[in-house]
């Protein structure tokens, strides 16, 4: 695999391109959540299309781009403030017009280079995104840092460090796509950005009954024990491994299931089978769900977060002992609830568990509650319109989550040699683990469906 180094410029501040109101915002109770308090960091790949006269190719693609993200600032002003935290550790954010971080930078590789096609784990992959600083940290720093790295014949990747604060994976790649937009000589964004965050408020009074115990299955008490060392691994699913996961899915429910539900519960099923758990542990798993297109209340370019989660949850000895189309039946059941109750209980869960953690989920003496790293969390890429980045002059060709920046493991897709897209599974997973799972994996997809 070739390495390289990025040969970066001094990192500066790029502000609205037009003055832009001055205000205090605050965060919704589904933004301003622990969880969410941490820099996403994404790496998006482009080819410069050959000159033709239509699409305008800049000299310089980090030049246009900083331009771009300046006419994009306007609209998405609240992106060029600072995040603040109030006395009662609500997030707010001061719309000052600061600015976000802009680095250039040069590799002295070909775009090319980096792997035709073009697949996770890309290398040297830190290279290519800029310098956050600490990523749990949001308060009081640009909310957005970016880095356009041009590589040698012409391409060039835009690494960002995105505080997910600010906006989820839709909201974050709609917050591209303006860029971009602005970059094709369009006057404004395509998705015109809304705040309107009340919207995903807690009530008065809250009420997290519908969601409580679920949730509270993604936690535990911190112990001070050293947490297991954890690896991050790739794994690839194209039309061919779907097919041979369908078949052991018999009947309407094989013909129907989705894609995420086939690859999700196999993970989930192979995780179970080599985490080592006794069997009558109780197997989590916890995926999001974007509320945007089956939540009325939620208007057209909202960027913020706007997500529930399911959680399912099985003994471990049943989940390995049952057929592939159990875990699938699970998922699928859970995936129906998207009611108001589930949203505006989440909503209320999130905003009453502030503060609680890293001091004991009731205060006092009790421990912090943490993430549970033997809970399967993950979310999924594969959806979110990362393709439709385009920026007439310069096409994408690749890219999404760049690497590990939480317990959360992360589903994408990139394409082969011969076009196919793939799903691409990153996650998390003990050292110790590591082996087995890649082995359950491989074992799934090579038996017979009246075998496994």
């Amino acid at each position: 695999m070739v390495t390289f180094t990025a040969h970066r410029g001094k990192p500066e501040l790029v502000t609205p391109a037009r003055v832009t109101p001055s205000e205090t915002k605050t965060l919704s109770d589904m933004d301003d959540h622990y969880g969410h308090r941490v820099y996403i960091p994404l790496v998006e790949f482009f080819r410069c299309r050959p000159t033709d006269g239509r699409h305008g190719q800049p000299e310089d693609p980090a030049v246009a781009v900083k331009a771009a993200l300046a006419e994009a600032l306007v609209y998405y002003y609240p992106v060029a403030g600072r995040m603040q935290e109030t006395a009662n550790g609500k997030l707010v954010v001061d719309c000052t017009g600061e600015g976000v971080s802009f680095v250039e930078a040069d590799a002295a590789v070909r775009l090319e280079e980096l792997g035709t096609p073009l697949l996770p784990p890309y290398p040297c992959v830190e290279e290519l995104l800029p310098d956050a600083g600490n990523i749990q940290v949001v308060a009081g720093k640009p909310i957005v840092a970016v880095q356009v790295t041009r590589f040698l014949g012409g391409g060039f990747a835009i690494g960002l460090q995105i505080s997910h604060c600010i906006a989820d994976g839709f909201g974050m790649i709609q917050f591209l796509k303006a860029i971009a937009d602005m970059a094709r000589g369009q006057s404004a964004p395509t998705a015109l950005p809304v705040w309107e965050r009340h919207l995903l408020m807690a009530r008065e009074p809250p009420d997290t009954a519908y969601v409580q115990q679920k949730l509270m299955s993604l936690l535990k008490n911190a112990t001070g024990e050293t947490p297991p060392s954890m690896v991050y691994r790739h794994f690839f699913f194209g039309p061919a491994e779907v097919s041979v996961l369908r078949s052991h899915v018999p009947g309407d429910l094989g013909a129907s299931c989705t894609r995420f539900e086939l690859l999700t519960a196999a993970i989930w099923r192979c995780r179970a089978a080599v985490w080592g758990f006794n069997d009558d542990h109780r197997a989590v798993l916890a995926f999001s769900a974007n509320v945007r297109r089956r939540w009325e209340h939620i208007p057209r370019g909202y960027y913020g977060n706007a997500l529930v989660y399911h959680v399912v949850d099985a003994a471990a000895g049943e989940l390995r002992r049952s057929p592939l189309s159990h875990a699938v039946a699970l998922i699928r059941d859970a995936k129906t609830d998207m009611s108001d109750e589930h949203v505006r209980s989440t909503a209320d869960f999130m905003a009453s568990m502030r503060g609680h953690y890293g001091r004991g989920c009731g205060g006092g003496d009790q421990p912090p509650m943490v993430y549970d790293e033997a809970a399967y969390m993950v979310s999924d890429w594969t959806r979110l319109g990362e393709d439709d980045v385009d920026f007439g002059w310069a096409e994408r060709v690749g890219g999404g989550v760049a690497m590990p920046s939480s317990h959360v493991s992360f589903n994408g897709t990139c394409r082969n040699s011969d076009g196919d897209e793939l799903v691409v599974a990153s996650m998390l997973l003990p050292e110790g683990v590591v082996e087995r799972f890649e082995k359950e994996v491989a074992l799934l997809l090579k038996q017979e469906a009246d075998s496994y």
